[in-house]
């Protein structure tokens, strides 16, 4: 197995998941605590449309 074909192998496994749904939560938090409550509703859709390109599930 080539060294590319075990970092395709890493960035697609259960922790890079993980480790990317906690950084896009953060990011959600982080956005949230500055705009107003008017906008978390679309905070969180940016959230899960980005999720759904970078994640593996």
């Amino acid at each position: 197995m080539s060294i590319f074909d075990k970092a395709k192998e890493a960035l697609n496994s259960e922790k890079a998941e993980q480790v990317s749904d906690q950084a896009l939560d953060r990011a959600e938090a982080l956005a949230k605590s500055k705009a107003g409550a008017e906008h978390h509703d679309k905070i969180s859709g940016v959230r899960d449309s980005i999720d759904k390109q970078v994640g593996t599930e």
